[in-house]
This record gives C-alpha cells, sequence and structure tokens, in this order.
C-alpha cells in the first residue's frame, strides 16, 4: 500500500512545487531500487508509471506542446503501436484453445463486458461524476482487457493461455461491444455516435494487433518461407506497396482507416526486414523482439500518461482524489465478482455435469488457476484503447482522464494482487489432475 500512498500524494502536489526536481529523483530512485530488488521486481513497470506521472503532475506544460507539435498528435499512433505490441504476444493457436476448452474464455468475456461498464455507470451515478468524466468512467468499463493483464496472470500463477486467449477475443468483440455499451449507458451523460466508434475500434485496436499477429507468424513462424530471403523480400515489398497506396489513397478516400492501416504496413515491413538482415543474414536470434516490443508498450503507455495528465491538469487537481476512490472500487468489484463468479458457475456447471453423467465428480468445472486469470482479465481494462476513443470519438480530454488514473490503478493494484497470489502458489495433486482430464474431455463431448 505504501505505492498506493504513493499515487495519491502525487493528486495533491500544490505544496511541493518548489522541490520538484527532488521530488522526481526519488520517484526514479525509488523505480530503480524496485527493479533490482529480486522480491518486488514485479512492481517496476508501476514505478515507472509512478515516475510518468509524477513527472507529469509537477510539469505539466512540459507535456503539451514542443515548438509548434502538439503532443496530443501522438495520443493515437502511440494507441496503435501499443496495440501492435499486443498483437506480437498472440499467435493463431489462440484460435485453437477456445474451441478446446471454450466455457472459460466465454465466461470471461461475458464477464468483462457485463460486470465493468454496469459497475462503472452505477459508481458514476453514485459519486455525482457528469458529463464528459462520467462518460470516461462508463468507458473504461467498457472496453475489452489490456496486454498488462497477461503478464499480471503469469505473475499470479494463473492460466496465461486462457489470458492472451480472453484479451484476444475480448478486443474482437469490442468493435460491436463497446459502442453499444456506451451508447445504451453512457448515452445518459453525453452523445454517442456508435457508428463512429466502431470505426474508431477498428483503426486503433483491430487492424494494429491483425499486424502484430502476421508480425509474430513472420518472426516465429517454423515453415520453410519464413527462413528464405526471397518468400521474405516478398513479404517486405508487398508491405511497402500497401503503405505506398495508402499514402496516394490519403485519408480523403481510406476515412478513419487511413492511420491505422498505414502504421500496420511501415510496422510489418520493418519486421519482417528485420527478420530478413538478423535473423537470416546474421544468423541471429529473434527474440530481440519480446525485449524491444514490450519496451515500446511501455514507454507508449507512459506517454500517453503524461500527456493527459497536462492536458487536464486542473480537473485532475479538483477532482483527482474521487476520480482514484472510483478507480479502487471499479476495480476492486471487477477482481472479486471476476474471481467469485467464475467460481460460482463453475460449480454449477459441474453438479450439472455430474447430475447429466458427464462427470464422475461433482467438483467445479473452472479450476483455481482459471478463476484467478479471469479475475485479472475482469478487473483490468485496455487503458490506452479508451483513452484513444475518448480523444478521437468523444473528442474530449476529460473524458480521456478516468481511464488514465484507472490505468493507473490498474497496473498498481494488479501488481500487488499477483504478487499476493504469487506467494500463494496451486497445489496440483493427481486427483486434481486427474480431475482436470476428465474435465476437458465433457468440453469436447
Amino acid at each position: 500500500m505504501v505505492v498506493a500512498g504513493v499515487a495519491m500524494g502525487l493528486m495533491s502536489v500544490s505544496g511541493i512545487v518548489p522541490y520538484q526536481p527532488a521530488v522526481i529523483l526519488v520517484l526514479v530512485s525509488l523505480a530503480l531500487a524496485v527493479m533490482s530488488l529480486e522480491q518486488i521486481k514485479g512492481y517496476s513497470f508501476t514505478a515507472w508509471v509512478l515516475v510518468c506521472v509524477g513527472t507529469a503532475m509537477l510539469y505539466p506544460q512540459a507535456f503539451v506542446q514542443w515548438g509548434d507539435f502538439k503532443l496530443e498528435w501522438l495520443i493515437i499512433p502511440l494507441t496503435q503501436l501499443i496495440m501492435f505490441g499486443m498483437g506480437t504476444t498472440l499467435s493463431l493457436s489462440d484460435f485453437t484453445r477456445v474451441v478446446k476448452s471454450p466455457w472459460p474464455v466465454m465466461l470471461g468475456v461475458f464477464l468483462q463486458f457485463s460486470i465493468m461498464p454496469l459497475t462503472g455507470y452505477v459508481i458514476a451515478k453514485s459519486l455525482g461524476f457528469e458529463g464528459e468524466i462520467a462518460a470516461g468512467i462508463v468507458l473504461i468499463g467498457s472496453c475489452s482487457g489490456g496486454v498488462a493483464s497477461n503478464l499480471m496472470a503469469y505473475l499470479a500463477g494463473g492460466n496465461v493461455a486462457l489470458s492472451v486467449t480472453m484479451t484476444f477475443f475480448s478486443t474482437l468483440i469490442a468493435p460491436l461491444a463497446t459502442p453499444l455499451l456506451m451508447k445504451s449507458l453512457a448515452g445518459t451523460f453525453v452523445p454517442i455516435d456508435a457508428v463512429k466508434m466502431m470505426i474508431s475500434i477498428l483503426n486503433m485496436i483491430i487492424i494494429p494487433v491483425i499486424a502484430g499477429l502476421v508480425a509474430h507468424e513472420i518472426l516465429y513462424s517454423q515453415k520453410a518461407w519464413s527462413r528464405q530471403i526471397g518468400k521474405l523480400m516478398l513479404v517486405v515489398m508487398s508491405a511497402v506497396f500497401l503503405a505506398a497506396v495508402s499514402l496516394f489513397l490519403g485519408p480523403e478516400r481510406l476515412g478513419p482507416l487511413f492511420s491505422g492501416i498505414l502504421l500496420a504496413s511501415v510496422l510489418v515491413a520493418l519486421i519482417s526486414l528485420a527478420k530478413l538482415i538478423i535473423g537470416i543474414i546474421l544468423k541471429r536470434s529473434n527474440d530481440w523482439m519480446d525485449t524491444l516490443l514490450p519496451f515500446i508498450s511501455m514507454a507508449g503507455i507512459c506517454m500517453v500518461l503524461m500527456i493527459i495528465i497536462a492536458q487536464t491538469y486542473e480537473v485532475l487537481i479538483a477532482v483527482g482524489m474521487l476520480l482514484l476512490l472510483a478507480a479502487i472500487l471499479h476495480n476492486g468489484i471487477g477482481y472479486a465478482l471476476g474471481y467469485w463468479g467464475s467460481k460460482g458457475f463453475g460449480y454449477l456447471m459441474g453438479k450439472m455435469m455430474f447430475r447429466m453423467g458427464k462427470s464422475s465428480d461433482s467438483r467445479s468445472t473452472i479450476t483455481e488457476s482459471e478463476s484467478r486469470t479471469i479475475a485479472i482479465e475482469v478487473g483490468m481494462q485496455n487503458g490506452g484503447m479508451a483513452s484513444g476513443l475518448a480523444i478521437e470519438v468523444l473528442q474530449s480530454y476529460f473524458a480521456a482522464l478516468p481511464p488514465n488514473v484507472f490505468g493507473t490503478w490498474m497496473n498498481i493494484s494488479g501488481s500487488i494482487l499477483a504478487n499476493y497470489w504469487k506467494q500463494r502458489p496451486i497445489q496440483t495433486d493427481k486427483r486434481e489432475a486427474l480431475d482436470k482430464e476428465q474435465m476437458v474431455y465433457a468440453r469436447k463431448t
């Protein structure tokens, strides 16, 4: 809870303005200390998020405009870059996981798109938020899972494959689910253009994620074509050609999808060229992407966070503590209902299968590992997606403020929960392993 205390303190910095450099130095020192200590290394990203929050709170004007360049112009491409990075963590095999074990995925996605938007709406009304800020609270609850949840599931000893699959499928569903939820719930606070939001999700989220999937297959495929110079050059040239066509057609003809198609084409071309040079010609490992892209994604998240804080500094000072309370409530309810909702569903399904003769035991069909994973996936949303939609569709920095406050808290609470569960490893004996095999068989049949 020390980290949470630091976050709260950053919400009211008027009294420490003369000591700005010293405060930032302390935060950076703490972040470096967290990185160096094995026991708390899992909080490293959270620590650097707090460094960025503190820097933006103390120097808000530094993140508004550089010369004639407005930093707000970076929000959409940074969001797309983050989503591309998320796509590279996925593979086509994620589709097969749903076929093999559909119930946990379907349950998790259902809980995510029902609990979180409704909870956001109730919290916004209960705490007296109005207009664009209230809409932003509903928006963060209506978005799909974020890439940070996959890391938290791994740290918590959860089912990482389930986490990745849930993130992927909730992202695919988002173009329909998010606009409909926003129209139904946030429409009471501000006007919502559901069609425009759907197109924006395709541009900012779906196209970059698909490009990331393509990049993943190019880098890690074991097929012959992925190791042939001629075939890889063809991929590079095709991606460059698509980028050139996008530039020729321009936003006038491609409309809102222009930036997504252009950036996706350029990134696929760069990844293919890197594979050609590093992997084929120099015969080096392709593990560089596993380090580089997560770093770029985290840097992008921090940059978006600082830009939004700078744009909404005065409002954040006024309502920051109340927004933090809303974030804690929203996030905590998501974890709790995600965990116990999956437990309850698994218990009922186990009883039903036992009575139907499809299982020799009436125990839950959802394992402890799956319940932990669903809890994290339900409780953690895609803050980058919510921020981008707030800027591009709602045209409001105020609507982007809740996603950033919530996103900061989600990284803090996710790290705490993951490390708490990490200290309590799941015990699996032979009986439980056999039960799990029976449950998989029951699901297949």
